[in-house]
């Protein structure tokens, strides 16, 4: 008879094609990424031991904080044993990945581009490398973003920082969001493969002279409010939105498109 599944066995490989070694199932979990801190933490929050000091839901988190994304503490990593540290392409340095898995530490890292590729990572990441069942909210999830997308279509500007100005461009999980919300972004432009100008720096007057409908401005990583950034565009409507909602991939899912929508339906109008 077969013993329990909890062992180093055939290592499976993570969206990166890269061999880990995992114990399944997992029971001590550090996460690097916000929003697969909450995917975990809102699946068996027993079992993760570590997150990012960005990592900001659920609310009332509490684990031993490792940092930053980008400036992980290596040491209190290790010093929390864990089975399993999850990472993600973008959000990570391979510098660091590269750090842990010399150090004996298995890590897992994602690669999330589109709302698609984030459910079969996901489930790939429950499955495969945690050895625990899919989660109930992912089917939930999967089903809230099923409706059509809704029209007419905006042409918009995703704006993610201010001094300098940068928004979304091509390829990423943001601007595929945002197109399932009705919204063309306009520095969508150029190759969807690399990561060149994936968050372009923009200009006020390059904004205007692309003409976008709307101008949507999430709370994350710059926080825009309606103090901070709607004056800046006085010639077009503007959508303050919720930027969890907007940029992560995990359980905010479930409830991010009604949200963005409403949100969207808000926009300021025109000042002139």
């Amino acid at each position: 008879m077969a013993g329990p599944l909890s062992l180093r066995d055939e290592s499976p490989h993570d969206d990166l094609g890269h061999p880990v070694p995992v114990t399944r199932p997992a029971g001590r979990v550090v996460s690097l990424v916000p929003s697969l801190t909450e995917s975990v933490a809102m699946t068996r929050p027993e079992a993760l031991v570590g997150a990012t000091d960005w990592c900001t839901h659920p609310q009332g988190l509490r684990v031993r904080r490792v940092r930053g994304t980008k400036n992980p503490d290596r040491a209190a990593i290790a010093g929390l044993v864990p089975d399993l540290v999850l990472a993600n392409q973008e959000e990570n340095r391979r510098v660091d990945v590269e750090r842990l898995r010399a150090a004996g530490i298995p890590v897992w890292v994602t690669v999330i581009r589109t709302l698609d590729e984030a459910f079969i990572s996901l489930r790939r990441m429950f499955r495969e490398a945690l050895g625990w069942p899919e989660p109930a909210w992912l089917a939930d999830a999967e089903r809230a973003w099923s409706s059509p997308v809704p029209g007419p279509r905006l042409r918009a500007v995703i704006p993610v920082w201010r001094d300098p100005w940068m928004a979304v461009g091509p390829g990423t999980f943001t601007g595929d969001i945002a197109a399932r919300l009705g919204l063309d972004n306009v520095y969508d432009i150029g190759p969807h493969d690399t990561g060149t100008d994936r968050y372009p720096r923009i200009g006020l007057d390059d904004v205007a002279a692309r003409r976008p409908d709307i101008i949507v401005l999430p709370d994350e990583p710059y926080q825009f409010s309606e103090s901070d950034g709607p004056e800046m565009f006085p010639a077009q409507r503007v959508a303050l939105v919720e930027g969890r909602s907007l940029t992560w991939y995990g359980p905010s899912l479930v409830t991010a498109r009604p949200l963005l929508l409403s949100q969207l339906a808000a926009a300021r109008p025109p000042l002139s």
